[in-house]
């Protein structure tokens, strides 16, 4: 018998062997990925590396898991203190304002922590813990001086503000079915929100099915003209005339787009002078962590279906090099009891085992690690020599694999959240490392056309801007320079309102 959206990821998936690797992929929201056959990639012979993608309007923003943290000064100041990657050409202060702006115009629930290395921010009251992870809180303050455990900072609606409700967007309602798209448009997404605001803005026009092929450059004028876009159903070509273009297709997608915009200019892709672009690709240490039992409150349960978990910030380096490892890594997870889909592999029969399936188990606590894959110039993307896609498209090589540090980081997130969860009380405590995990599934995929300080080293200005052409500006996760262990959303909103008002202003002095 086949239980909806009980996915076995083994199971052979010819159209989705990648896409079905993620968490979100279920028999509910598969309409949400690509077909990987109709989407192909490559990767080089032994570095296999999870593109996860979505190419419907709204992309993913309707399958993120909606954690939201920003990024301080520790974050900022990673590389040129250590010396790994080149330095951040903006700071904390540079981002606090648009920070604040996203956060308020999102909605991010969350508490105000008082953390260093986790900036606060303008949240919605938060969402609660449940009894054991108050349990496991108190224990944790009690037992270390470094580390908090606080509730995950989400983007989801527990207090709407007028603005929000006049996009259409409701209250959270603790269903957490959220990758299957929200109607109440409690979680932001493009759907529930940036589209809403920029059709009443009365300047928005939506083109469906249209693949962007490469950007258009004159050389005269030293300037990009537009875009080239193929319809994927007819395969006929356009050209989009535009004064600014923003490039904002996630990393990779970007980075394609780039790498393919060869003109006599840039015969290694486009504003790549650095010889930057497609290089220093990062994700997220991913997939290591322990779970245990915690014993009591077998009387208690909790209501709804939160949709938000815990959140352990970093407290590795914090100060100085410390660790056998740089950077560092936080946890995310939950307490839960064991219910019925626990059990849909038991074997049974009668009363007694249907009545079995109301009884809940024992209450469980677990941790994942989230570490900071430290930039490298040998993980990089670039085109296929020979293969290309059924729009003519080269398809985008792959060639990534973690680094020393990173194995060194992902062995310690094991053995120290292990000894966490055993000082905690919990029984039956167990890590686990999936050796065979490689990047990708991080779904943070970030960095291969940086931002920094010199145009001989990286390809974007501290505005996002294209050192080698002024009017191209660069706003997903291809611009990072580092990528910290949070999740990176909220940065990469941050970075696009304030390029957009960088622009803007430049635009009306007529220097774009």
């Amino acid at each position: 018998m086949k239980f909806r959206d009980k996915v076995d990821r083994k199971t052979a998936d010819s159209e989705h062997e990648v896409q079905k690797l993620c968490y979100a992929f279920l028999d509910s929201t598969k309409h949400f990925f690509v077909n990987d056959k109709d989407h192909p990639y490559s990767h080089e012979e032994g570095k296999p590396f999870s593109w996860i993608r979505g190419y419907h309007l709204g992309g993913r923003s309707l399958t993120w898991h909606r954690q939201s943290y920003r990024l301080g000064d520790l974050d900022f100041e990673a590389n040129k203190k250590d010396g790994h990657g080149v330095d951040w050409p903006i700071r904390y202060k540079d981002m606090k304002k648009w920070y604040d702006h996203v956060e308020l115009f999102a909605g991010i629930t969350g508490n105000n922590d008082g953390l260093s290395q986790l900036p606060d921010g303008k949240f919605q009251p938060p969402m609660e813990f449940n009894c054991v992870e108050k349990d496991i809180k108190v224990r944790m303050e009690e037992l270390y001086e470094d580390r908090r455990l606080i509730i995950g900072r989400a983007a989801h609606l527990t207090e709407p503000t007028e603005e929000q409700l006049a996009l259409g967007r409701g209250t959270c309602q603790n269903r957490n079915q959220c990758q299957r798209g929200c109607s109440f448009g409690a979680y932001f997404s493009s759907q529930s929100a940036t589209l809403p605001a920029a059709r009443n803005a009365g300047n928005l026009t939506v083109v469906t099915d249209s693949i962007v092929h490469s950007l258009v450059y004159d050389p005269e004028t030293k300037k990009a003209t537009g875009v080239r876009v193929i319809d994927s159903k007819t395969k006929e070509t356009k050209i989009y005339s535009a004064r600014v273009i923003f490039m904002c297709a996630s990393t990779l997608g970007s980075t394609q787009i780039l790498l393919n915009s060869t003109s006599e200019t840039f015969q290694n892709g486009f504003a790549n002078n650095s010889g930057a672009l497609g290089h220093y690709l990062m994700d997220h240490l991913y997939n290591q962590g322990a779970s245990g039992e915690f014993p009591g409150h077998d009387d208690k349960y909790y209501v709804g279906r939160r949709a938000t978990g815990i959140y352990i910030p970093r407290f590795q380096n914090l100060r100085a090099q410390e660790e056998n490892y740089y950077r560092g890594f936080g946890f995310q997870g939950s307490a839960q009891r064991r219910g019925w889909k626990d059990k849909l592999d038991d074997k049974g029969f009668g009363a007694d085992f249907k009545e079995s399936f109301n009884k809940p188990g024992p209450w469980t606590f677990s941790i994942d690690g989230f570490g900071e894959m430290l930039p490298d110039y040998k993980n990089h993307v670039s085109l296929h020599k020979t293969k290309i896609d059924q729009w003519g498209i080269p398809e985008l090589h792959i060639d990534c694999a973690y680094g020393e540090n990173d194995w060194t980081m992902r062995r310690e997130i094991v053995g120290v959240s292990v000894k966490m969860l055993e000082d905690l009380g919990l029984k039956n405590v167990k890590g686990y490392l999936d050796e065979d995990t490689y990047p990708g599934l991080g779904i943070h995929e970030m960095g291969t056309a940086r931002m920094g300080r010199d145009p001989k080293t990286s390809v974007l200005n501290s505005h996002n801007q294209c050192h080698d052409v002024d009017n191209v500006f660069i706003t997903d996760g291809s611009s990072m320079t580092s990528s910290a262990c949070q999740n990176p959303s909220l940065t990469y909103m941050a970075l696009t309102a304030r390029a957009v008002d960088y622009a803007v202003t430049q635009m009306k002095a007529n220097n774009l």
